[in-house]
């Protein structure tokens, strides 16, 4: 991963100095260079020079904002315009390069300022026309003519890739809306979300402290009457209730907290196998006493990958006991490690009695629970440690022969 990481700042750096129009300017300078019909020292420096104006002038901040776009286009009409100027001004066979100021312009400023830009150009070809660049006997009748077809070309082009620009501006501020309404219906859909979840959390616990509560009241108004009062024993035995329904409230706010606090995960590059081992030396004991035994099989004993060891223990330790709660006397609970490239496949399967299938779709809620004693929320937390992990967990059951958990966890997470 971290070699990963070295190479592509790298890449990035590299592809952020040489993109694909650095090459296609290189190349645009090259052709006017080789195909030039004489040699001209002037051209051979001007041309390279607008090349190389055209490659840094989006890497330079000076040209980021409004004021140093316009510089910026002043600055290439300028270059433009010596060019023609000392290679035969009106017979120049560069005056199409004025295009490239006039396309610069259309691609960032609104009609008028295209039109300026054209207009520029248009007065500086015709500004060869002066006595000091020319001897107008010597000029052809139709040269006002030509001149005026180059002008209508330069505010042809200029418009027609302003009217493709500003379509592309529109959609792309037409996308950023839709992003931004996209993000804020994203908002208030998970804020819908936490408050149902909430509304659903709060009515789990309030349906399961109803029972202990109604316990402990009738407990009290037993212990009340004088029937209870002159025998001890059942003044003990109501006592007892009420102290062991206390115990389970305080259990199931435990469990309600455990659960609805924001998990704060933190991943680091760690070895899998200890973690398994010590789940399976935690759950030894209960195993121990309903005769059921917890294998691994782990396909790489030195497999390490990006996970946060306190709450994947959490997640696979309520994944084993499960299974050997659900296992009979003489079974064995599976622990199996299924090593990928970007994923790690983690089974916990057990040989029990199964989930109805009718609760399969249902066993990931809170509160929900088949246990006579259970709380529901102990898969309800694995579910939100794997969805943390960025992974998935999928349950394959059938009744009578078992239960398998599949979770799934990429092999990467942002440290």
């Amino acid at each position: 991963m971290n070699e990963q990481q070295t190479a592509s700042p790298s890449l990035s750096s590299w592809r952020s100095l040489f993109q694909l129009q650095d090459l296609a300017w290189a190349i645009f300078v090259a052709i006017l260079l080789i195909a030039e019909p004489e040699v001209n020292n002037n051209a051979r420096i001007l041309v390279p020079l607008i090349g190389v104006f055209q490659i840094i002038e989006p890497r330079l901040k000076l040209f980021r904002s409004k004021r140093g776009q316009i510089v910026s286009i002043g600055l290439k009409l300028i270059l433009c315009y010596l060019l023609i100027g000392y290679t035969h001004s009106l017979n120049s066979y560069y005056s199409p390069i004025f295009l490239v100021p006039i396309v610069s312009a259309a691609t960032i400023f609104d009609l008028p300022g295209v039109l300026v830009v054209a207009a520029l150009a248009t007065l500086g070809i015709f500004s060869f026309l002066l006595p000091a660049f020319v001897n107008w006997s010597d000029l052809p009748p139709e040269i006002v003519n030509d001149l005026s077809l180059r002008a209508a070309f330069y505010a042809a082009v200029g418009f027609l890739v302003y009217q493709q620009a500003s379509a592309k501006r529109k959609e792309i501020a037409r996308t950023e809306e839709a992003l931004a309404n996209l993000r804020l219906a994203e908002v208030s859909l998970r804020r819908s979300e936490r408050l149902a979840a909430l509304g659903q959390l709060t009515a789990g616990l309030a349906h399961e402290l109803r029972n202990p509560l109604g316990t402990i009241k009738a407990s009290a108004e037993m212990l009340t009457r004088h029937v209870a009062q002159s025998q001890p024993e059942i003044m003990a035995e109501m006592a007892g209730y009420i102290s062991s329904e206390i115990d389970r409230i305080n259990g199931l706010i435990a469990s309600f907290l455990d659960f609805a606090r924001p998990l704060r995960m933190k991943a680091a590059l760690n070895e899998l196998n200890p973690l398994l081992e010590e789940i399976v030396r935690q759950q030894n004991e209960s195993a121990s006493q309903r005769d059921v035994r917890i294998t691994i099989d782990n396909g790489d004993p030195n497999l390490r990958f990006a996970f946060d060891p306190e709450l994947l223990r959490v997640a696979l330790s309520n994944l084993v006991q499960n299974a050997v709660e659900a296992s009979s006397s003489g079974g064995v609970v599976e622990i199996r490690v299924v090593p990928g490239d970007d994923f790690v496949m983690l089974l916990v399967a057990d040989h029990g009695e199964g989930i109805q299938p009718q609760h399969l779709e249902s066993i990931f809620n809170p509160f929900f629970t088949t246990k006579s004693n259970g709380v529901g929320l102990g898969l309800a937390l694995v579910s939100k440690i794997v969805d943390e992990h960025g992974g998935k967990i999928k349950v394959f059951s059938e009744p009578g022969k078992g239960t398998t958990f599949e979770v799934l966890l990429p092999t990467q997470q942002l440290l």
